[in-house]
């Protein structure tokens, strides 16, 4: 079993920068492969972006690429979405998930653990 705490998240102006960190317990972390999902108020949890087991594949939302970065730390336990040129519509709940498997997936009914969220607001 894993168990998953996100942090980084806060208040951050329109082109601004964030990074979320995921710390997961559990000795068996790189083994999983681990994803980054988002929610909105009022909307469906999304996807964001993926990275495989051993950090060496990633996957990205279309909206995403080019502006956020996954990447891991299997030495740490840690997962961390970079996310860049920030916009008010990032603002969402984000969570990270991990996905027994360890190959990369956009589809949350693959990932069998999930952290409690933290807050990312993008405003001015």
């Amino acid at each position: 079993q894993v168990q998953l705490v996100e942090s980084g998240g806060g208040l951050v102006q329109p082109g601004g920068s964030l990074r979320l960190s995921c710390a997961a317990s559990g000795r068996t972390f790189s083994t999983y492969a681990m994803g980054w999902f988002r929610q909105a108020p009022g909307k469906e949890r999304e996807f964001v972006a993926a990275i495989d087991w051993s950090g060496g594949s990633t996957y990205y939302a279309d909206s995403k690429k080019g502006r956020f970065t996954i990447s891991r730390d299997n030495a740490k336990n840690a997962v961390y979405l970079q996310m860049n040129s920030l916009k008010p519509e990032d603002t969402a709940v984000y969570y990270c998930a991990a996905r027994p498997y360890g190959t990369l997936g956009y589809d949350e009914r693959g990932y069998a653990y999930w952290g409690q969220g933290t807050q990312v607001t993008v405003s001015s």
